[in-house]
């Protein structure tokens, strides 16, 4: 496999101590790198940016200073890998509000002729959503669907052109232990060595 270009977008709002989520975007990390894959990083909970209030500010207004190194980030990868944990069900708000400021006309999505929507900006991008959940896995994909993962890779993925996108659901977090996190973290760092 020839190396590949990998953004990996930091979701969980608490930068003020490391989580699991950030334990399995540093072996994923480690693992991209170590395999040859170039890797960058967006923390977003260390990124200081106003949220979108109106569409007439996210049609028309100027993606803040503060953004603009994370969606050049976005441009240059060729496949992104999402963690946040599961929060009152969706993803935490800071990553939707970060979602909706660098997916903006002209970057994600251009018009074509009568359809304001009609090229996707983002195409040729794979992607990977990495959740953790309170609950088992399985009852989040079975019972509840898995709808907020589903909207995002649905309705924001591939909405922008980017596919296919794959999903990696960490279940019973509060239960895993070392060993658990031990067994993520390496499944983490197969995932990046693969670029998957």
């Amino acid at each position: 496999m020839d190396p590949q270009r990998i953004v990996l977008i930091q979701g969980h709002p608490d930068a003020t101590a490391p989580h699991l989520c950030h334990a399995l975007a540093q072996a994923y990390a480690d693992g991209a790198t170590a395999a040859g894959h170039a890797v960058r990083v967006i923390d977003i909970a260390t990124i200081d940016f106003p949220w979108l209030r109106s569409q007439h500010e996210w049609e028309l207004g100027v993606l803040p200073t503060s953004l603009k190194p994370a969606q050049a980030d976005i441009g240059w990868a060729q496949h992104i890998v999402l963690f946040f944990p599961l929060w009152l069900g969706d993803m935490p708000a800071v990553l939707k509000a970060f979602l909706e400021q660098v997916a903006r006309p002209g970057f994600a999505f251009a018009a074509e002729g009568s359809n304001p929507f009609g090229r996707k900006g983002l195409t040729g991008r794979s992607a990977r959503v990495v959740v953790t959940l309170g609950m088992p896995a399985l009852v989040y994909r079975w019972y509840f669907r898995a709808h907020s993962v589903k909207s995002l890779e649905r309705n924001v993925l591939g909405f922008v052109g980017i596919a296919p996108v794959h999903e990696t659901l960490v279940g019973s977090v509060d239960q895993l232990g070392d060993e658990g996190v031990a067994k993520w973290k390496r499944r983490m760092q197969a995932l990046g060595a693969k670029a998957a």
